[in-house]
């Protein structure tokens, strides 16, 4: 069977004018004639043609194309492991430079004037300040300020604020994934400290997160595929374990607010306290929190 210019033409993606020149230039001739003259290609000329129009993808000049087409080996399976190779090759160099670029744009929006060495060097996956901004646009009654907040202590950061801020938020990742692995429940005391370390990890960093905040922080790690990726590329199962322990913890500091809000109605509240609920070390069988 063989078909016509315009119809390989179709098939490619090509113009005619292209065929006409790969066969003036001998890189592809057809391997039939009409008794017209006009051109036909058989199932050969086509596998021919589609080696040219990759190694033509790649940026390989016509002429090169013509001396690797003409190599002695001609054998398909050795062909389609070259294209192979080379598509591995080029398929590594455009995620280092789609890498690159997404490094730059994270830069650029947090106002940091790193050197592109630095780029390189500070960046993770995790980022706290788009989980701010995604929940300022979810959220509409936060007032607390924090996406301005959290512009601000970015744009402030050096190459070092940085490397310290995702190796303590990393840290805090892999806590959260080793209770995770030891089956502690989302309510255990330890999940509990380790929930109020990450609260108060984010405002000291980033913004004023109190528990309403942090809950609405967790529901963002199962309801946002970009944010749960990145708990799950630590642990499968870690977004939706994060998200539980987050919001046990802020259930734990509501439900103690309001029994101090009833022991102050009943004129037995204490002389001081927080509506925001107890603190880590006020959990029961508390001890120094770790450090991360």
């Amino acid at each position: 069977m063989s078909w016509s210019v315009g119809e390989v033409a179709g098939f490619a993606r090509v113009t005619v004018r292209t065929l006409h020149h790969y066969d003036a230039i001998g890189l592809l001739v057809p391997g039939e004639r009409t008794p017209a003259g006009h051109r036909r290609y058989t199932d050969a000329d086509l596998d021919r043609l589609q080696r040219v129009l990759f190694y033509r993808e790649l940026g390989f000049p016509l002429e090169e194309i013509a001396e690797l087409l003409a190599a002695p080996e001609q054998d398909p399976t050795r062909h389609l492991r070259r294209q192979h190779a080379l598509l591995t090759d080029r398929i590594a160099r455009l995620t280092e430079m789609a890498a690159a670029v997404q490094r730059a744009l994270e830069a650029q929006k947090m106002g940091i004037n790193l050197t592109p060495e630095e780029k390189f060097e500070v960046f993770g996956d995790f980022d706290v300040d788009e989980a701010t901004a995604e929940a300022e646009r979810r959220w509409g009654d936060c007032d607390n300020g924090a996406f301005a907040s959290s512009a601000r202590r970015s744009a402030a950061r050096t190459k070092d604020d940085w490397k310290r801020f995702t190796a303590e938020m990393d840290a805090l990742h892999r806590r959260f994934a080793a209770l995770l692995d030891a089956g502690a429940p989302a309510d255990a005391p330890e999940a509990l400290r380790l929930a109020e370390e990450h609260r108060a990890f984010i405002t000291r960093t980033s913004y004023d997160c109190d528990h309403a905040m942090h809950r609405r922080l967790g529901e963002l790690y199962v309801t946002d595929a970009r944010f749960t990726a990145t708990y799950e590329n630590i642990r499968p199962g870690l977004a939706r374990y994060v998200h539980d322990v987050l919001a046990a913890n802020a259930e734990r500091a509501e439900e103690a607010a309001r029994a101090e809000r009833a022991g102050r109605a009943a004129g037995s509240a204490p002389d001081s306290g927080s509506d925001s609920g107890p603190g880590p070390d006020s959990l029961p069988g508390s001890g120094p929190a770790p450090q991360s």
